[in-house]
Protein backbone atom coordinates (compact mmCIF):
# COMPACT_ATOMS: atom_id res chain seq x y z
CA UNK A 1 0.00 0.00 0.00
CA UNK A 2 2.98 2.35 0.17
CA UNK A 3 5.27 1.37 -2.55
CA UNK A 4 3.23 4.31 -4.81
CA UNK A 5 4.49 7.48 -2.85
CA UNK A 6 8.11 5.17 -1.81
CA UNK A 7 8.41 4.97 -5.90
CA UNK A 8 7.68 8.22 -6.48
CA UNK A 9 9.85 9.93 -3.59
CA UNK A 10 13.05 7.69 -4.91
CA UNK A 11 12.23 9.17 -8.65
CA UNK A 12 12.19 12.55 -7.34
CA UNK A 13 14.88 12.28 -5.70
CA UNK A 14 16.79 10.84 -8.66
CA UNK A 15 15.71 14.08 -10.02
CA UNK A 16 17.84 15.96 -8.01
CA UNK A 17 20.40 14.38 -7.92
CA UNK A 18 20.92 14.12 -11.60
CA UNK A 19 18.57 16.70 -13.67
CA UNK A 20 21.81 18.45 -14.44
CA UNK A 21 22.59 15.58 -16.68
CA UNK A 22 19.12 15.34 -18.65
CA UNK A 23 20.19 16.95 -22.05
CA UNK A 24 16.62 18.83 -22.56
CA UNK A 25 17.77 21.66 -24.34
CA UNK A 26 19.59 18.96 -27.16
CA UNK A 27 15.93 18.16 -28.11
CA UNK A 28 14.04 21.27 -26.98
CA UNK A 29 14.36 24.84 -26.81
CA UNK A 30 14.82 26.19 -23.24
CA UNK A 31 12.10 28.87 -23.63
CA UNK A 32 9.14 25.83 -25.44
CA UNK A 33 10.18 23.25 -22.28
CA UNK A 34 9.88 26.12 -19.45
CA UNK A 35 7.29 27.63 -21.08
CA UNK A 36 5.56 23.98 -21.15
CA UNK A 37 6.30 23.20 -17.77
CA UNK A 38 5.00 26.50 -16.64
CA UNK A 39 1.63 25.79 -18.30
CA UNK A 40 1.40 21.67 -16.68
CA UNK A 41 2.28 23.99 -13.13
CA UNK A 42 -0.68 26.23 -13.91
CA UNK A 43 -3.03 23.55 -14.78
CA UNK A 44 -2.01 21.38 -11.62
CA UNK A 45 -2.61 24.40 -9.59
CA UNK A 46 -5.92 25.05 -10.52
CA UNK A 47 -6.97 22.16 -10.58
CA UNK A 48 -5.19 19.81 -8.11
CA UNK A 49 -3.62 22.17 -5.33
CA UNK A 50 -6.96 24.55 -5.53
CA UNK A 51 -9.39 21.33 -4.45
CA UNK A 52 -7.03 20.13 -2.24
CA UNK A 53 -6.91 23.38 -0.24
CA UNK A 54 -10.89 22.84 -0.47
CA UNK A 55 -10.80 19.55 0.75
CA UNK A 56 -8.37 20.45 3.87
CA UNK A 57 -10.40 23.14 5.01
CA UNK A 58 -13.78 20.85 5.21
CA UNK A 59 -11.07 18.08 7.02
CA UNK A 60 -10.29 21.25 9.90
CA UNK A 61 -14.22 21.92 9.87
CA UNK A 62 -14.44 18.63 11.22
CA UNK A 63 -11.44 18.07 13.73
CA UNK A 64 -12.06 18.62 17.45
CA UNK A 65 -8.69 19.86 18.53
CA UNK A 66 -8.72 23.25 19.78
CA UNK A 67 -5.82 24.83 17.95
CA UNK A 68 -7.54 23.41 14.73
CA UNK A 69 -10.65 24.55 15.49
CA UNK A 70 -9.06 27.95 15.54
CA UNK A 71 -7.67 27.54 12.03
CA UNK A 72 -10.84 26.14 10.38
CA UNK A 73 -11.62 29.20 8.37
CA UNK A 74 -8.14 30.21 7.97
CA UNK A 75 -6.75 27.69 5.51
CA UNK A 76 -5.92 29.77 3.02
CA UNK A 77 -4.47 32.11 5.25
CA UNK A 78 -2.25 29.12 6.03
CA UNK A 79 -1.49 28.75 2.06
CA UNK A 80 -0.56 32.64 1.95
CA UNK A 81 1.94 32.17 5.17
CA UNK A 82 3.90 29.54 2.81
CA UNK A 83 3.77 31.59 -0.39
CA UNK A 84 5.08 34.71 2.06
CA UNK A 85 7.95 32.51 3.87
CA UNK A 86 9.03 31.29 0.60
CA UNK A 87 8.94 34.47 -1.29
CA UNK A 88 11.37 36.11 2.06
CA UNK A 89 13.45 33.34 1.74
CA UNK A 90 13.48 34.05 -2.62
CA UNK A 91 14.51 37.62 -1.63
CA UNK A 92 17.04 37.31 0.54
CA UNK A 93 18.96 34.79 -1.78
CA UNK A 94 18.32 37.27 -4.88
CA UNK A 95 20.03 40.34 -2.48
CA UNK A 96 22.90 37.72 -1.14
CA UNK A 97 23.52 36.57 -5.16
CA UNK A 98 23.62 40.20 -6.15
CA UNK A 99 26.22 41.15 -3.30
CA UNK A 100 28.39 37.79 -4.40
CA UNK A 101 27.54 35.82 -1.23
CA UNK A 102 26.40 32.88 -2.88
CA UNK A 103 29.16 30.34 -1.69
CA UNK A 104 28.36 27.64 0.03
CA UNK A 105 29.84 29.38 3.22
CA UNK A 106 27.35 31.97 3.08
CA UNK A 107 24.64 31.95 5.86
CA UNK A 108 22.57 32.95 2.86
CA UNK A 109 22.89 29.83 0.94
CA UNK A 110 22.36 27.69 3.92
CA UNK A 111 18.85 29.45 4.08
CA UNK A 112 18.05 29.20 0.62
CA UNK A 113 19.08 25.42 0.87
CA UNK A 114 17.48 24.47 3.95
CA UNK A 115 14.14 26.30 2.86
CA UNK A 116 13.85 24.15 0.21
CA UNK A 117 15.01 21.25 2.06
CA UNK A 118 11.99 21.49 4.67
CA UNK A 119 9.97 21.77 1.46
CA UNK A 120 11.29 18.49 0.23
CA UNK A 121 10.59 16.81 3.55
CA UNK A 122 7.23 17.62 3.72
CA UNK A 123 6.91 16.40 0.12
CA UNK A 124 8.74 13.18 0.81
CA UNK A 125 6.33 12.75 4.13
CA UNK A 126 2.83 13.20 2.00
CA UNK A 127 3.44 11.44 -0.80
CA UNK A 128 2.73 8.17 2.09
CA UNK A 129 -0.91 8.97 0.88
CA UNK A 130 -0.83 8.03 -2.57
CA UNK A 131 -1.98 4.69 -1.90
CA UNK A 132 -5.52 5.48 -2.31
CA UNK A 133 -5.03 7.21 -5.87
CA UNK A 134 -5.22 5.28 -8.94
CA UNK A 135 -2.14 4.57 -11.28
CA UNK A 136 -2.97 6.58 -13.05
CA UNK A 137 -3.45 9.84 -10.80
CA UNK A 138 0.38 8.64 -9.28
CA UNK A 139 1.46 8.99 -13.21
CA UNK A 140 0.47 12.72 -13.71
CA UNK A 141 1.47 13.53 -10.05
CA UNK A 142 5.06 12.34 -10.42
CA UNK A 143 4.83 14.34 -14.25
CA UNK A 144 3.98 17.98 -12.56
CA UNK A 145 6.09 17.53 -9.48
CA UNK A 146 9.09 16.26 -11.60
CA UNK A 147 8.72 19.08 -13.98
CA UNK A 148 8.42 21.26 -10.72
CA UNK A 149 11.29 20.24 -9.25
CA UNK A 150 13.46 20.20 -12.28
CA UNK A 151 13.06 24.47 -12.25
CA UNK A 152 13.53 24.36 -8.92
CA UNK A 153 17.13 22.61 -9.44
CA UNK A 154 17.66 25.31 -12.55
CA UNK A 155 16.57 27.82 -10.37
CA UNK A 156 19.00 27.04 -6.94
CA UNK A 157 21.66 26.62 -9.57
CA UNK A 158 21.64 29.92 -11.14
CA UNK A 159 21.64 31.40 -7.93
CA UNK A 160 24.19 28.87 -6.26
CA UNK A 161 26.67 27.56 -9.33
CA UNK A 162 29.24 25.96 -7.64
CA UNK A 163 28.00 24.86 -3.86
CA UNK A 164 24.36 23.85 -5.37
CA UNK A 165 26.31 21.17 -7.60
CA UNK A 166 28.46 20.38 -4.71
CA UNK A 167 26.41 19.78 -1.95
CA UNK A 168 23.44 21.94 -1.83
CA UNK A 169 21.53 19.27 -4.42
CA UNK A 170 22.14 15.90 -2.21
CA UNK A 171 20.66 18.03 0.79
CA UNK A 172 17.63 18.22 -1.41
CA UNK A 173 18.05 14.50 -1.99
CA UNK A 174 18.64 13.73 1.76
CA UNK A 175 15.21 15.64 2.23
CA UNK A 176 12.66 13.91 -0.04
CA UNK A 177 14.13 10.29 1.19
CA UNK A 178 14.21 11.45 4.88
CA UNK A 179 9.91 12.62 4.37
CA UNK A 180 9.78 9.40 3.17
CA UNK A 181 10.97 7.23 5.69
CA UNK A 182 9.52 9.66 8.40
CA UNK A 183 5.88 9.49 6.94
CA UNK A 184 6.21 5.11 7.20
CA UNK A 185 6.65 5.48 10.82
CA UNK A 186 4.62 8.29 11.92
CA UNK A 187 1.18 9.21 11.04
CA UNK A 188 -0.11 12.48 11.77
CA UNK A 189 -4.04 13.27 11.60
CA UNK A 190 -5.61 13.51 8.31
CA UNK A 191 -6.77 17.62 9.64
CA UNK A 192 -2.73 17.90 10.78
CA UNK A 193 -1.89 16.67 7.55
CA UNK A 194 -4.56 19.09 5.79
CA UNK A 195 -3.02 21.87 7.85
CA UNK A 196 1.00 20.83 6.52
CA UNK A 197 -0.50 20.77 2.65
CA UNK A 198 -2.09 24.21 2.68
CA UNK A 199 1.43 25.57 3.99
CA UNK A 200 3.35 23.43 1.43
CA UNK A 201 0.55 24.28 -1.13
CA UNK A 202 1.39 28.24 -0.41
CA UNK A 203 5.13 27.69 -1.97
CA UNK A 204 4.05 25.89 -4.77
CA UNK A 205 1.62 28.65 -5.98
CA UNK A 206 4.98 30.99 -5.37
CA UNK A 207 6.98 28.64 -7.40
CA UNK A 208 4.44 28.82 -10.63
CA UNK A 209 3.90 32.81 -10.37
CA UNK A 210 7.60 33.44 -9.67
CA UNK A 211 10.12 31.11 -11.60
CA UNK A 212 7.82 28.76 -14.21
CA UNK A 213 5.70 31.23 -15.48
CA UNK A 214 8.44 33.01 -18.31
CA UNK A 215 9.04 35.97 -18.58
CA UNK A 216 7.98 38.13 -21.80
CA UNK A 217 11.19 37.60 -23.87
CA UNK A 218 11.45 33.66 -22.75
CA UNK A 219 7.56 33.05 -23.79
CA UNK A 220 6.55 30.51 -26.12
CA UNK A 221 2.85 30.98 -26.22
CA UNK A 222 2.03 27.52 -28.53
CA UNK A 223 4.00 25.70 -25.56
CA UNK A 224 2.76 27.61 -22.67
CA UNK A 225 -0.85 26.65 -23.80
CA UNK A 226 -0.08 23.33 -24.91
CA UNK A 227 1.33 22.62 -21.19
CA UNK A 228 -2.08 24.00 -19.60
CA UNK A 229 -4.58 22.44 -22.20
CA UNK A 230 -2.87 18.77 -22.01
CA UNK A 231 -2.33 18.96 -18.52
CA UNK A 232 -5.95 20.07 -17.91
CA UNK A 233 -7.54 17.25 -19.98
CA UNK A 234 -5.39 14.69 -18.62
CA UNK A 235 -6.38 15.79 -15.10
CA UNK A 236 -9.64 14.69 -15.90
CA UNK A 237 -9.88 11.96 -17.25
CA UNK A 238 -8.70 10.34 -13.47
Amino acid sequence: MIVPGMVLAIGLALLHGFSSQIPIEAFVPKKRWLSFAGGVSLGYVFLEIFPELSHAQEELLHSEAPLLGYLENHIYILALLGLVMFYILEKIALDARSSGHEESGSPFFWIHILSFALFNGILGYLLQDLARHSLFSCILLFIALSLHLFIVDESLREHHPVPYDRIGRWILVAAVIFGMVLGQGMHLEEATISIVWSFLAGSIILNVLKRELPSEQDTCVKSFVSGVVLFSVLLNLQ
